[in-house]
């Protein structure tokens, strides 16, 4: 039991983390022993955050636009000269677009719907022999960062958004069924209100966000950081398929 949520040993790749979310799960499997890859598409913010995170353990920056089929092959391929296998793959990497109905316009769909649902099965197809790889003695993870906005309806005309992430809440119990023959097991998180570039309001405006949210808090690095790393452990071997919800109450008071 002691050892339950330890990472020792496990080596990881979280995308988009060098800021918000996915910083804060790459903190959290720093802290229990894992060794950790992020990648961004900002190389300098990449690299910034590698530097930072590598005082608590080994993090390692692969700036890269996972964005295409192309970019997920090309991180894919460079986790894989460097490590023998990956028991950890964080899909994380997200984009959103608010804008009225009338003009809401097709890039603002395609980028969105690229990067949150389509990112998150191409790259792990790439790195599907890396993860049963790693594998072996003990199931390998891959964990979506969906959100609360692909499960309950928000004020915001986001509409690539909520659809991007409520299909990825249920691409995550499809690949888990697939994976879960190869020791893979795939969950999810949908966060709620954290402070980010993505989530300006709870990053500038926290104390008015707060106000809605039943916990009365938006939520911070621990909250995050302990939902990954319950799922990246042992502790979560059991969660198939499963997204969990990580915001304070926010979804069953829209409810």
């Amino acid at each position: 039991m002691k050892d339950l949520f330890s990472l020792q040993g496990r080596v990881a790749l979280v995308t988009g983390g060098s800021r918000g979310i996915g910083r804060m799960i790459a903190t959290g499997l720093l802290h229990q022993g894992a060794k950790v890859y992020i990648t961004a598409r900002k190389a300098a913010a990449c690299d910034a955050t590698a530097r930072e995170l590598s005082e608590i353990g080994p993090c390692i920056s692969l700036p890269i636009d996972v964005s295409t089929v192309e970019g997920a092959r090309a991180l894919a391929a460079e986790v894989q000269q460097r490590e023998p296998a990956l028991h950890i793959l964080v899909n994380n990497a997200g984009a959103a677009w608010g804008e009225d109905f009338d003009s809401f316009p097709e890039t603002g769909w395609d980028k969105v719907v690229d990067l949150n649902m389509k990112t998150p099965f191409f790259l792990t197809q790439a790195l599907h022999a890396a993860l049963k790889a790693g594998a072996r003695e003990r199931p390998a993870k891959v964990i979506n960062i969906a959100s609360i906005d692909g499960i309950s309806v928000n004020a915001w005309e986001t509409y690539s958004y909520t659809a991007s992430k409520a299909g990825l809440i249920h691409l995550t119990k499809r690949m888990a069924l697939r994976l879960a023959q190869d020791n893979i097991v795939v969950s999810g998180i949908a966060p709620g209100p954290f402070p980010s570039d993505m989530n300006k309001q709870a990053r500038d405006h926290g104390d008015e966000v707060a106000d809605r949210v039943p916990a009365k808090r938006i939520g911070n690095t621990e909250d995050m950081a302990g939902a990954a790393i319950y799922l990246a452990s042992r502790a979560g071997d059991y969660v198939v398929g499963e997204t969990i919800v990580v915001d304070g109450g926010v979804t069953i008071a829209r409810g």
